[in-house]
């Protein structure tokens, strides 16, 4: 029996029709989504993606060298979600100079990273001018670099401030070095739900122009949602639908990120917040449904490493990257560090059972990693970012770089190298005294967390 064959003999008749779908290629519907969004064996739900992310994808997981900057968080509007936004005279605003970007930019660069990701608030004093007149500088001082910058609702207001349409900001964006946008500010796109979190924001349709635009003008873009506030599982489907048939239009979206409410310090502060149970549904149920999108990130800042490793088994293929320096979830209480180094996410995905493969923005190959970590490898130091050398590797991780463990496989409990060299002893007939010793061996490396 096939492990198709398998998984279609364990659904229920809800499930199962959509199964047949996932398997021959179909669009799943609304109804579908319902379904999916609702169901309680949240598992079976999580096989199909599983299946939709093997089918269409394989079992390759994408990270990048990355770098968040945030210019300001001064903002003329106040969301009820939001922590991030602060009035100019909130003890708590900040706005960087361009040389304080630059330099930010520059210290990210020389660590590896090849994008900047920057947005900000929607910023009363700044001129339209300083926009465009930052990323010259920032492309100045690091001209490989890619920069991924400008929600939606920026560029919207960039509109107001200079008087130009969308597509003549755009173009003097990316004249200035703009090189493709990031999804958020999409938020969800029922009108009910925008309305009370969000009402100063741009509408849903605002939103779709933006990216419908940018695309027809070469820039490639994300998309993302907003789940965990008061929008029902119908309001979440609709919001997939609506990516999907902008995809269809302009297709120009490479990733959809869902993106975790956090209800500390925002004016929702009341909302529970999403669960886990949450964070892996709404990363499968954006597999099956966007079919158009190649790639769906786990945000690893919003949900953690350990929801962003589970998902890798619920449809994602994307860990997003190292952000170095990450204050809009932190402003709303994360929890989560803000620099992930390299070896960390490789262990994320190998762990998984997964191909790691590290990439541009454009998610071209920088370089492709074996299935696992090959022991060779790593004790020459050969597999970049997963060395010993690296003071983030945990103990056994340590010892396996060092060339003290040989970790046997992925699924392999890692044995001490010495207690190896000992049974070899006790095998050529020294007795069962060296046997002995390298069980203390062992015994002692697990004491001091080496195993």
């Amino acid at each position: 029996m096939g492990v198709s064959t398998l998984l279609e003999r364990t659904l229920d008749a809800r499930l199962a029709p959509i199964y047949r779908k996932v398997v021959a290629g179909e669009r799943l519907s609304f109804d579908d989504g319902v379904t999916l969004m609702t169901h309680p064996n949240l598992f079976a739900v999580g096989q199909l993606a599983n299946l939709a992310r093997r089918l269409r994808v394989g079992d390759r997981v994408y990270f990048n060298n990355n770098a968040h900057i945030n210019y300001s968080n001064v903002c003329a509007i106040h969301c009820k979600f939001c922590a991030f936004g602060q009035s100019r005279r909130s003890p708590l605003a900040f706005t960087l100079s361009i040389d304080e970007i630059v330099a930010k930019a520059r210290a990210a660069v020389a660590q590896g990273a090849t994008e900047l990701h920057m947005v900000g608030g929607l910023h009363p004093d700044l001129p339209w001018e300083w926009y465009p007149a930052m990323l010259r500088a920032v492309k100045a001082a690091c001209p490989d670099v890619h920069l991924k910058c400008f929600t939606a609702i920026e560029l919207i207001h960039f509109t107001r401030i200079s008087g130009l349409s969308l597509e003549q900001v755009l173009l003097a964006l990316k004249e200035a070095g703009l090189g493709s946008l990031p999804g958020g500010g999409a938020e969800i796109f029922a009108p009910r739900v925008r309305e009370a979190i969000c009402k100063p924001k741009e509408t849903a349709e605002e939103w779709l122009h933006v990216h419908d635009t940018a695309h027809r003008l070469g820039l490639k873009s994300n998309a993302t949602m907003l789940y965990g506030t008061i929008e029902t599982p119908e309001e979440r489907v609709d919001h997939l639908i609506r990516l999907r048939e902008q995809q269809d239009r302009s297709g120009g979206f490479q990733a959809f990120i869902p993106l975790r409410f956090h209800p500390e310090n925002t004016g929702l502060a009341h909302l529970p917040g999403p669960t886990g149970y949450d964070d892996l549904r709404v990363i499968a149920v954006g597999r099956l449904m966007l079919d158009n999108f190649p790639h769906i990130k786990s945000y690893w800042i919003a949900s953690s490493p350990a929801i962003t490793q589970v998902a890798l088994h619920f449809g994602a293929n994307d860990i997003d990257g190292t952000v170095r320096e990450e204050k809009i979830y932190h402003m709303a209480g994360a929890r989560t560090a803000q620099y992930t180094e390299l070896q960390q996410l490789l262990r994320m995905i190998w762990e998984a059972g997964r191909i790691p493969a590290e990439r541009n923005t454009v998610y071209e190959v920088i370089r492709a990693y074996p299935p696992e970590p090959d022991p060779q490898l790593v004790a020459d130091g050969a597999i970049h970012g997963y060395t010993a050398e690296n003071v983030h590797l945990s103990a056994a991780e340590r010892a396996i770089a060092e060339g003290r463990f040989h970790p046997g496989g992925r699924r392999a409990r890692p044995v001490p190298v010495q207690f190896l060299e000992d049974l070899e002893q006790w095998a050529g007939g020294e007795g069962n005294g060296a046997a002995v010793d390298g069980s203390r061996h062992a015994g002692e490396c697990a004491a001091e967390g080496r195993v």
